[in-house]
């Protein structure tokens, strides 16, 4: 059963849970087909990118969008940079004023004045294959320490409700995923993002599973991966990795 991607998606509200991603992939288990959003007060076990934990207080927003089939599996990748636009269109919605200072880093992060204040894990299993699009976002809090720094709505000077945002967000996914239309509409997509792309055409470091490299941000392609053109001029095709600033310790 496919998910009918312009449809407007169900929401449940929970005070609590481990981990909304963990509660969307349950409920597909359970029979759930989508789309439906859960969305949560707050986490005890959420989760970034390669195991990381995230910080996920009361006064944030913890949001995942779970879908059935969202696409073939070529395409299936694509999802995340039609949900960081939707992130973006939501951010700039609920603080114009910030507009300017917001960026996406690749592949998955919301900066704002080179601070991450959001982020995107998308998690998928079964067959047809279920995603669940994790969307978590520092409104009144964000952690120190992190080895990227962090920021967040309130610290920037901008009053965002994690409730106002997310309204603003699963306005904006709905529009995106139906121009996205299952991968059909990528290369606007795609175009759209890099309008958006912090580094683009800058040097930049990425560290690898095995190795770090540098060079500079060429474009992503069709696939999504980071085109990295090396001090050798050879490109370098990026599936997976942390993508650091030139210069900043990664």
């Amino acid at each position: 059963m496919k998910s009918d991607l312009s449809r407007r998606a169900a929401v449940k509200f929970l005070d609590f849970v481990d981990s909304t991603n963990a509660e969307a992939l349950r409920l597909a288990k359970a029979g759930e087909h989508g789309p439906l959003w859960i969305v949560a007060k707050e986490q005890s076990t959420g989760r970034g990118r390669r195991g990381r934990a995230w910080i996920s207080p009361v006064g944030n927003l913890h949001a995942t969008l779970m879908l059935t089939d969202a696409a073939p599996a070529a395409a299936a990748p694509q999802l995340g940079f039609v949900a960081a636009l939707a992130l973006h269109d939501a951010a700039v919605a609920a603080a114009p004023a910030l507009t300017s200072r917001l960026a996406l880093k690749w592949p998955n992060d919301l900066l704002c004045a080179g601070r991450k204040i959001a982020g995107i894990l998308i998690e998928g299993e079964g067959d047809p294959v279920v995603a669940a699009v994790g969307i978590g976002v520092n409104c009144r809090h964000h952690p120190d320490a992190t080895e990227l720094p962090a920021t967040d709505f309130a610290a920037e000077g901008t009053d965002v409700g994690a409730a106002m945002l997310f309204d603003h967000l699963a306005a904006a996914t709905k529009v995106r995923l139906t121009r996205w239309n299952r991968g059909a509409g990528f290369a606007d997509i795609r175009a759209a993002w890099l309008s958006r792309a912090l580094g683009l055409g800058q040097p930049i470091r990425v560290r690898l599973a095995e190795r770090e490299t540098i060079g500079r941000f060429e474009t992503i392609d069709d696939a999504g991966r980071l085109v990295l053109r090396t001090a050798s001029g050879e490109a370098e095709a990026v599936a997976a990795g942390d993508v650091f600033p030139f210069g900043q310790a990664a």
